[in-house]
């Protein structure tokens, strides 16, 4: 099944009939996100590199034709006009690793009217998926505090491609590495990985089950402790590797109970087997909730490996995400329905220190000692630089997570930011709501952008 047909039914009847009236004049569509979710300080910008990609390949072809045809139960002339349409479009778009706030722009598509609709729906669900997971992954960094992450998420992501996703996402905001064996290699993140109690029952013993582990892999090597009774098995992994002198890098991983408790007496346990570089890994289930709950607590956990509720976004798993047209063959347009009020006209968001953004349209001068957060990323349809790297993005995070105020920082009742319109923008929805309001003799819900 090709890319272009996973889209709404909606976009391909809206196209159809764009081209059938000939309305093909430059539009503009924003991507933003209308709010952020409960216990949200910011969102890192994510997604940008697959969405470029996407469109640098978007072509309708002859089986896409037959296959809309079919959903619409139409026979395949009727559609004969999306044959052959792709994208020559403009993209201007913040960079991933970037932090974003509510009603700013992600990304800004300008092109003829029936490509742009009809991309939407892809666009959207690269996004929105990665951006909520972005930013639940880049709150565990802040939680952690300096500690080593680890993604572990693959197993109960939402499909193996949102697993890997997840992977690309962690190495983006700085996990220091990933299970997924996929990923690891396609994006050259370290990969790591230690063993599962399936593997301990399997054995007569735990010890039987460490020394073979260790004949097989006579590297630095993880032991699982928690398989039968925490302390003995962190007693049986002491004597094991005191044993074979396996050297730095050794470490041991709890998976369940109370880990800081436990944490605190294998460290004490290992110390005093002369194992103070034998390092301590938590896992399972853990969050950026818990994760800062240990770190407050001083549990000597070094490493954490952190899966289903990161790789899955469990607290706030999607955003309040849209893609609405702002500008049609020049023409400044906008939304008024209830909540869902848009601001017209194509954007830039400005960021002045401490993340005191404005938003701004797109042809405005940044305010003095601000800088501009779109790029253009694409035009006529070709990237306008090369792809991205994650140590680019990496960066661009890092810089602007400094500059994240602490109570957008905070891990439990987060406030986050809150940008502001800039006066021509604010002018120019007045002036689009009162033309509006003269059309349609409804008046619209007046607010600020």
């Amino acid at each position: 099944m090709s890319e272009v047909t996973t889209t709404d039914l909606y976009e391909v009847t809206m196209a159809l009939s764009y081209l059938r009236e000939d309305m093909r004049a430059p539009a503009t569509f924003s991507l933003f996100v209308r709010a952020l979710p409960p216990g949200r300080g910011f969102l890192v910008a994510a997604g940008l590199e697959p969405a470029l990609d996407h469109l640098a390949r978007f072509r309708v072809g002859r089986s896409d034709v037959q296959e809309f045809a079919d959903a619409l139960r139409r026979p395949v002339e009727d559609l004969e006009p999306l044959h052959g349409l792709s994208f020559d479009g403009e993209v201007r778009a913040v960079p991933e690793g970037r932090l974003v706030l509510p009603g700013e722009p992600l990304l800004e598509v300008t092109a003829p009217l029936p490509q742009a609709q009809l991309v939407e729906t892809y666009l959207l669900s690269l996004v929105c998926h990665q951006t909520a997971v972005a930013s639940k992954s880049a709150r565990c960094v802040l939680a952690a505090a300096g500690r080593t992450l680890v993604d572990f998420s693959l197993r109960r992501s939402h499909g193996p491609a949102a697993g890997i996703q997840a992977a690309r996402l962690g190495a983006l905001v700085g996990f220091a590495g990933t299970s997924n064996v996929a990923a690891a290699r396609r994006y050259g993140i370290p990969v790591a990985g230690t063993m599962a109690h399936s593997y301990i029952e399997a054995f007569p013993s735990e010890e039987a089950a460490f020394r073979a582990f260790a004949r097989t892999h006579p590297g630095p090597v993880t032991l699982l402790v928690d398989t039968y009774d925490t302390d003995g098995g962190v007693a049986t992994a002491a004597r094991v590797l005191a044993d074979l002198k396996l050297g730095p890098g050794c470490a041991i991983r709890l998976d369940s109970g109370d880990l800081g408790a436990q944490a605190g007496r294998a460290r004490a346990a290992l110390d005093a087997a002369g194992l103070t570089d034998v390092q301590i890994i938590a896992s399972g289930g853990l969050d950026e909730y818990a994760v800062d709950r240990l770190v407050r607590e001083g549990a000597p956990i070094d490493a954490y490996a952190v899966g289903t509720k990161v790789g899955t976004a469990a607290d706030a798993p999607y955003l309040d995400m849209a893609y609405k047209l702002v500008e049609y063959d020049g023409r400044p347009v906008m939304k008024l329905s209830s909540a869902k009020e848009t601001a017209p006209g194509p954007k830039q968001v400005f960021r002045g220190p401490g993340l005191r953004d404005v938003i701004g349209l797109a042809n405005e001068e940044p305010p003095e000692g601000s800088e501009p957060l779109l790029r253009t990323m694409m035009r006529g349809g070709l990237r306008t630089e090369p792809p991205d790297t994650l140590a680019a993005a990496r960066a661009r995070f890092q810089a602007d997570l400094a500059l994240l105020p602490d109570e957008a920082r905070r891990i439990d009742g987060p406030t986050p930011p809150t940008p502001t319109p800039s006066t021509r923008l604010t002018a120019l929805t007045t002036v689009v709501r009162h033309r509006i309001e003269a059309r349609t003799g409804r008046p619209g819900r007046r607010s600020l952008p």
